[in-house]
């Protein structure tokens, strides 16, 4: 198994309405949507974004369209200007969710070519799980 960042394999589109996110994921091919169909689960959300994210979250299969769409409530501070948060769109957090790390057998990491470890991420000591 290779251990690979949520943006080594996937793709991420996400938007806002009112204090709710969603994300959807976007998998290249029916093997990586598997592989994240397993390991994307409301509990591993809970756990990357902390205290960002104060209401339910859930993950909607979309199979059809190799997606899952991450429906995070409770997520944006109130939502537009009644938050105080530098970045209160649903953008931002597409962009955290992203950084969750998933476990690729080693034959799928080296189909996809991303077998080389996950960048650095300068922020990953100070910032991880988001709290």
């Amino acid at each position: 198994m290779a251990t690979l960042r949520l943006a080594q394999v996937a793709f991420a589109r996400s938007g806002d309405k009112g204090d709710s996110a969603n994300v959807a994921l976007f998998a290249p091919d029916r093997a990586t949507y598997d592989v994240l169909a397993e390991q994307i689960t409301p509990a591993r959300v809970r756990e990357l974004m902390g205290a960002f994210v104060t209401g339910e979250i859930s993950v909607h299969p979309v199979a059809n369209v190799l997606a899952l769409n991450v429906v995070m409530r409770g997520a944006l501070g109130g939502g537009g200007p009644a938050s105080l948060r530098a970045d209160n769109l649903g953008k931002a957090l597409g962009g955290a969710l992203l950084r969750l790390p998933v476990d690729v057998p080693d034959d799928l990491a080296d189909h996809l070519g991303r077998r080389e470890p996950a960048p650095r991420d300068p922020y990953a000591e100070a910032d991880w799980p988001l709290r």
